[in-house]
C-alpha cells in the first residue's frame, strides 16, 4: 500500500510532490531523504517566505510543516495556505505535545498533527491517510455528490463525474477502454 500510494496509484488521492517547511537544516534533510526513499519528490523551505514561494512555483500535492519557524509560525503558514487552496493536505510535524497546540492547528486548517520523534512507517502512513481524507472530503462530500453523472465501463469500473464533463472522452484506468461521459445518468 505504501509503495502504491507513493506512485500515485491510490483510490483517488495523489501526493507526489511534498513541500517540507522546517527551519532546522539537518531535520529537513533527514525528512527529505526519507520521503525521497519512498518515491516522493520533495521541496524544502526554511521559513514562511520560502514556503509561500514554493507553494506558487512548486505546486505541492502535500505540505508538512513545523510550528516554530522564523518570522511566520507554522499556524500562520497553514492558515494562509488553506485560504489559497483548501484542498491541499497539511500535516503539522512538531515537538509540541500540548493539546492546545493541536486544537489551534486544527482551527487554522491542519489536516493532521504528528509529534516528533516519529517512525518512518507511521509518517508515510499518515501522509497516505491524510491525503485520502482530504481527497474524499473534497471530491466525495455530500454536496459534491448531487448532480454527479454515474456510469460504468464494460470492465465493471464505476465512474462519478461532474456534469460539466458530459460528452467528453476519457480512458478507463483499469482496462484502457475509451469512454464517453454520458449526457444522462
Amino acid at each position: 500500500m505504501l509503495d502504491q500510494f507513493a506512485t500515485g496509484e491510490s483510490a483517488g488521492a495523489i501526493a507526489h510532490r511534498i513541500l517540507v517547511i522546517e527551519n532546522d537544516a539537518d531535520q529537513a534533510a533527514e525528512l527529505r531523504d526519507l520521503l525521497q526513499k519512498h518515491g516522493f519528490q520533495v521541496q524544502t523551505a526554511k521559513d514562511g517566505g520560502q514556503a509561500h514561494s514554493a507553494l506558487q512555483m512548486y505546486k505541492p500535492d502535500f505540505v508538512i510543516t513545523g510550528l516554530m519557524l522564523p518570522g511566520e509560525t507554522g499556524y500562520e503558514i497553514c492558515e494562509r495556505f488553506k485560504q489559497r487552496n483548501s484542498q491541499i493536505p497539511i500535516l503539522v510535524l512538531t515537538e509540541i505535545t500540548l493539546e492546545d497546540s493541536r486544537k489551534l492547528a486544527t482551527r487554522v486548517g491542519a489536516d493532521g498533527y504528528m509529534t516528533k520523534p516519529y517512525t518512518a512507517s507511521v509518517l508515510i502512513s499518515q501522509i497516505s491517510e491524510i491525503a485520502q481524507q482530504v481527497w474524499d472530503r473534497t471530491h466525495l462530500g455530500k454536496n459534491q455528490e448531487e448532480g454527479r453523472v454515474r456510469f460504468n465501463c464494460r470492465c465493471g469500473k464505476r465512474f462519478k463525474m461532474s456534469p460539466k464533463h458530459r460528452g467528453r472522452t476519457l480512458t478507463c484506468p483499469d482496462c484502457g477502454e475509451p469512454l464517453v461521459v454520458p449526457h444522462h445518468d
